[in-house]
């Protein structure tokens, strides 16, 4: 069923809405810290709803269904990937945040100059930016040809609009335009996965005969059976929860793109209440999308002809990644189909509004302020902030122009870019947070050797599951580093105030104590969602 009037209207009115919004947080922008943090003024709970609804992007609300509902070795065994979240909170509650927040960044890059040196700042924070920029390239790609399948409109029109609108927001609101957006589209995106559970569960007959028509391979949620070192496993219980962890320890802490939104709160007090959040909110918004897969994968088992409607790809196979969408099209009436292409459209938005705040961010502090000669006034400064929003943004939509070659597995081949760097990446920052021996050429050898270990596993080792790379990467790239450090001394900045993990009585402090509460409530929370899975599925 294609999109008539009423939907259309809806589309545009929700994306006037978000212009205008940005429009309205704009006023009382000064400075660049303004735009990119937005003055340390945010509160924990909307910081927290925009990191979540960055992370559960277009790909996850139409990847994971489809995988849950139809990928071979698929099933709610996705829930898996969710133990390791409030773990991963904990630790960054407990080490990273405090020290990056003693030391009142924007760009997290700068405690490596503090640490290491203007080189190690300046070399990831590079490879850190052409990497993201890609990655976000493959997203802006994947998520417009749906639109160009759903909306009805040719691809360039599907990534101008996406892109476009995003970069014009962006631009204007900056960080507070990006929280607060982000806050009204996960909103959207959560009531769009419950209507479609609704209508599917509606259709099917019931909740009872949802599961009875469901393989029932696909209901369980834990793979003890496998390990992922080599047997072709993938999604196995071991390589979610500790790739999982060291994937979300990075992403979380020492990815710009979300650890910036956390450095925009009041207070170290504040970043932990957002993480704590995070950690709690995550697992239901996720568990809803898998539950939809179920849905989808009941109705399917009733109604054989749904598949053949869906488009196929590249190589004649039935694309399963547009299931949610024509869902939507065949059995919505009009008006919420078009607020279901909004909740499509928000859910690619919030990933692709902070990624673009972030990298403006970078390369304005770690490159444009350092290797300009020209002083900046405020004024200026926030200008070609904005400007370098609109050239990152121009980018991403060049890179979607030409990764059409990776299109098949669009998906994977993203988490399969995150899990390269995520490792090594998290590695340099721990080098720096955690030893004094380590230097700055260990450091940078260290995520390079990292780095091209994964790259040789992507290559040569396909039966490893790729999740297990955030783990061998960090490994990889801590122990090089350190006998880098010992094999070639070298002199350390003088300056390493607060940059360690409680090296003082007062750094104790400001880093978690009083926080274990908290602590035990994460780690009860994420023991009880494991014992759930495993006990009803």
């Amino acid at each position: 069923m294609p999109l008539n009037f009423l939907d259309w209207t809806v589309l545009c009115a929700y994306l006037a809405a978000m212009v205008g919004l940005s429009v309205t947080l704009a006023h009382g922008q000064k400075t660049s810290r303004d735009y990119y943090l937005a003055g340390n003024k945010t509160a924990p709970l909307p910081i927290a709803l925009s990191t979540i609804a960055t992370q559960c992007s277009t790909n996850s609300l139409i990847g994971a269904p489809a995988f849950v509902a139809f990928a071979t070795g698929g099933g709610i065994l996705w829930l898996q990937y969710e133990l390791a979240v409030p773990f991963a909170m904990i630790f960054l509650m407990a080490v990273l945040f405090p020290v990056f927040r003693r030391l009142n960044l924007i760009s997290l890059y700068s405690f490596l100059e503090k640490r290491f040196g203007p080189g190690t700042r300046v070399t990831m924070s590079i490879i850190f930016q052409f990497l993201r920029a890609f990655s976000t390239g493959v997203t802006v790609y994947g998520v417009s040809l749906v639109l160009k399948v759903c909306l009805g409109i040719p691809f360039w029109t599907a990534v101008m609009l996406l892109g476009g609108i995003t970069i014009i927001y962006d631009t204007l609101g900056g960080m507070k335009a990006v929280i607060w957006s982000d806050v009204v589209q996960l909103i959207v995106l959560f009531v769009s996965i419950l209507a479609a559970i609704g209508v599917a569960v509606s259709l099917v007959g019931g909740f009872q005969e949802v599961l009875g028509r469901v393989d029932p391979d696909r209901l369980h949620a834990v793979d003890f059976a496998h390990h992922g070192l080599g047997d072709g496993h993938t999604f196995a219980f071991w390589p979610m929860l500790l790739g999982g962890l060291f994937l979300y320890v990075s992403y979380y802490g020492c990815d710009q793109t979300q650890a910036q939104r956390e450095l925009s709160t009041r207070s170290v007090g504040d970043t932990n209440r957002a993480l704590f959040l995070d950690g709690m909110l995550r697992f239901p918004l996720v568990a809803s999308y898998c539950l939809l897969g179920i849905c989808l994968a009941a109705y399917a088992a009733a109604n054989p002809e749904f598949l053949k409607a869906l488009p196929l790809n590249e190589s004649g196979e039935t694309n399963y990644n547009y299931a949610v969408p024509i869902f939507v099209l065949q059995h919505f009436p009009h008006g919420i189909i078009g607020l279901v292409m909004v909740g499509l459209l928000a859910a690619a938005m919030s990933s692709l509004d902070s990624t673009l705040n972030a990298l403006s961010a970078l390369s304005m502090e770690d490159v444009v302020k350092r290797y300009t000669p020209m002083k900046f006034s405020p004024r200026l400064e926030l200008l070609a902030s904005k400007m370098l929003t609109v050239f990152w943004g121009s980018v991403c939509i060049f890179f979607a122009f030409y990764v059409g070659d990776i299109s098949e597995t669009v998906i994977e081949s993203v988490n399969k870019i995150g899990s390269i760097i995520n490792g090594p990446l998290l590695a340099v920052f721990l080098m720096g947070v955690l030893s004094r021996r380590i230097n700055s050429r260990g450091a940078v050898s260290g995520f390079v050797t990292g780095f091209v270990v994964n790259l040789l596993l992507w290559e040569f080792a396909p039966q490893f599951s790729w999740l297990w790379w955030n783990v061998i990467g960090f490994v990889i790239a801590y122990l090089a580093g350190y006998l880098v450090s010992k094999a070639s001394p070298t002199k350390v900045p003088f300056d390493l105030e607060n940059t360690f993990f409680r090296q003082s009585k007062t750094a104790a402090q400001t880093s978690g104590i009083g926080w274990r509460f908290y602590y035990i409530v994460l780690a009860v929370y994420g023991t009880g969602i494991f014992l759930f899975m495993v006990i009803l599925f």
